[in-house]
């Protein structure tokens, strides 16, 4: 469900809802059945086991991120599979040498985002 910018633009509660400036207010609407799933799957995420589970995948998910961002390993630039192993093994090392560097120097791992709709739920 959209709603219009001009319907948008004059309320006074529009930062509460929305950061965009062009368009106006978004909702998406699912059928019952997959909001029942999803209102089931959020539940599991407070539970203490859920987090221990999960602490291990954002690891593995900022490492990932981190090698791509770093070395752009989304896609290799070598021929073959050793040139393609010897990239990754090199790109493996970068990472760690940069973390490494982060510990030595004190630098701040980064903030964990809050999604627009937590950020509403914070602010009332």
């Amino acid at each position: 469900m959209h709603f219009a910018t001009k319907t948008c633009a004059p309320c006074p509660s529009r930062g509460q809802c929305t950061n965009s400036t062009r368009y106006g207010r978004q909702l998406t609407i699912r059928p019952q059945d997959q909001d029942a799933v999803l209102e089931r799957v959020r539940t599991e995420q407070t539970t203490e086991e859920w987090k221990a589970a999960y602490t291990i995948r954002s690891g593995v998910e900022g490492t990932t991120h981190q090698a791509v961002t770093a070395a752009g390993t989304r896609r290799t630039r070598h021929t073959g599979l050793r040139k393609t192993a010897l990239a990754h093994v090199l790109t493996a090392t970068a990472v760690n040498l940069l973390r490494l560097d982060a510990w030595w120097t004190g630098q701040p791992l980064a903030p964990t985002r809050t999604s627009h709709l937590a950020a509403l739920d914070l602010a009332a």
